[in-house]
């Protein structure tokens, strides 16, 4: 027997399914641009330790700052290539 407070009325509760959600306010989007960026950026930076080049603090703090997703595209491409972080941003 479900005991839950919704249980009574016969109604349920679902979760609502967002990935496919198209933000409207202007707030809404330029947070979640920001997420995704942020993510990117991460991602990035995994990548590059992975294939075990060092990641110096003023590389991180420039990818980390990076809003730009396009950007961050382009070098996530030359992660995959390049042998030292001097050659993220050539």
């Amino acid at each position: 027997m479900n005991s839950s407070p919704d249980s009574a009325s016969g109604s349920q509760t679902r979760p609502v399914d967002i990935k496919n959600y198209e933000w409207q306010s202007d707030w809404a989007k330029s947070h979640n641009a920001q997420g995704k960026a942020e993510g990117e950026a991460e991602m990035l930076l995994v990548m590059l330790e992975a294939r075990g080049v060092a990641v110096p603090n003023d590389v991180r703090e420039r990818v980390m700052a990076c809003s730009d997703t396009e950007q961050l595209k382009h070098w996530g491409r030359r992660a995959a290539v390049i042998d030292s972080a001097d050659e993220l941003f050539a």
